[in-house]
Formats: C-alpha cells, structure tokens, sequence
C-alpha cells in the first residue's frame, strides 16, 4: 500500500504565495509521473501541472507563468509553488502519483487533498 501525504496549503491573501508538498510512503519501487491537480466547489477536478521522473512539466494554462511544480526523487516528494495566486485559485488541491510497486506493478494514487483558499 502506497500513502501520499499533502501539506501547506492555507488562507492567503490575493497577490501572495504557498509552496505545496506531496510526500509518498509505503511499497514504493519508483514513482514515474507526479501531479497536482483541484477541484474547487461545483467544478470538476482539473490538472494543475504534471512533472515526469526525470523533470519534464507540464502545466495548465491558467497557471503558467505562477505556478512551478518540482520533484525530489530521493524523497518521493513532489512540490507545487504558487505565486501571484488570485482568488479563482481557490480550491481543494489533490496530489497524484503513478506509483510502481514493490511486487512491479503500477498503480495510480492520490492524496488526501489540501485546502488553498485565497481571498481578495
């Protein structure tokens, strides 16, 4: 069994910043593909920004520019900074990993999600 463990989000003011962790724990082989995506009331959960093994990103159009997601394979730890967040940032934000196992499967998890709340 595989855990991801978000932390960092919080309240914070229109303008400002929050860095993200997504820590993993359990039966890990290797973690491929890490990702962070939201969901925010009514919506649907949507991707945030995807980072590979070996540091490829990719991110969502609304957040390009302000937000950067980074990776440390040694920690199976995956971060999400977020700059210049506006109040539309608002959200539950959800760690996900392609996770391959110590029996060399691969299977998909996700965390318990972390709120970020930005008022304006």
């Amino acid at each position: 069994q595989v855990q991801l463990v978000e932390s960092g989000g919080g309240l914070v003011q229109a303008g400002g910043s929050l860095r993200l962790s997504c820590v993993a724990s359990g039966n890990i082989f290797r973690i491929d593909d890490m990702g962070w995506y939201r969901q925010a009331p009514g919506n649907q959960r949507e991707l945030v920004a995807l980072i590979t093994r070996g540091g490829s990103t990719n991110y969502a159009d609304s957040v390009k520019g302000r937000f950067t997601i980074s990776r440390d394979n040694a920690k199976n730890t995956a971060y999400l900074q977020m700059n210049s967040l506006k109040s539309e940032d608002t959200a539950v934000y959800y760690c996900n990993a392609d996770v391959i196992t110590g029996r060399l499967r691969v299977e998909n998890y996700w965390g318990q999600g972390t709120q970020v709340t930005v008022s304006s």
